[in-house]
């Protein structure tokens, strides 16, 4: 559990230094560290339009207990709304608002700060701390790569930090309310479908920093 502290502080050496956050327990954990360690870290959401309404009383929660201003990327779909399908919302190819509001957010970035974990699944099984983002050309930061769920759960009870209420309902993962159902790990996510990954974090061609 070092790990998150030392990553962070690693990650804070950069100027220009973004953290995606979707207001889930890994998040609400690595904001209680990132606040002190890089005050001057942009603090971004991405905002498709159909968040669950729990999801933005996190975000309230999450600005007033660790005192953050999260900026907000538009990716609502305006052209083609969201209606339970997944064929454009993060997929890889285009018409991709939710890619490209990532890529608005990481704009004059050098490096960024993610909540992925090994364990949530076999995509992400090879995860590193720190990886080259070759795709975007900056440092991608994976504080908790190596934490379980158990770890997160510990910390969040010990600092009494706030989390998402569809945890407790058995939501482990949470993405859109159109497409997430309760489960473990992310078989939650885009329920019903073969899809198992975002395009938000398409494996590229890393190396170790």
């Amino acid at each position: 559990m070092r790990d998150l502290t030392q990553i962070l502080a690693k990650a804070a050496a950069h100027e220009r230094l973004t953290f995606l956050c979707s207001f889930q327990k890994e998040e609400s954990v690595i904001l209680d560290e990132l606040v002190a360690l890089a005050p001057h870290a942009r603090v971004v959401t991405i905002d498709t339009g159909v968040l669950f309404g729990a999801t933005l009383a996190t975000w309230k929660a999450f600005e007033e207990r660790f005192g953050v201003r999260i900026e907000v990327e538009d990716a609502a779909g305006h052209d083609r709304p969201y209606t339970g399908a997944t064929e454009h919302c993060c997929s890889l190819g285009d018409p991709s608002p939710k890619v490209a509001a990532l890529e608005r957010a990481l704009a004059g970035s050098d490096a960024w700060i993610t909540g992925i974990r090994r364990e949530q699944g076999p995509t992400r099984a090879a995860t590193e701390l720190v990886e080259w983002d070759a795709k975007r050309s900056m440092w991608k930061y994976n504080p908790l790569a190596a934490w379980t769920e158990k770890d997160l759960w510990q910390r969040i009870h010990e600092r009494a930090l706030p989390y998402h209420p569809l945890h407790d309902a058995g939501y482990e993962s949470i993405g859109c309310a159109t497409c997430t159902l309760p489960g473990s790990g992310r078989e939650g996510r885009w329920a019903g479908t073969e899809k198992t990954e975002c395009g938000l974090h398409v494996a590229e061609p890393a190396r170790g920093a």
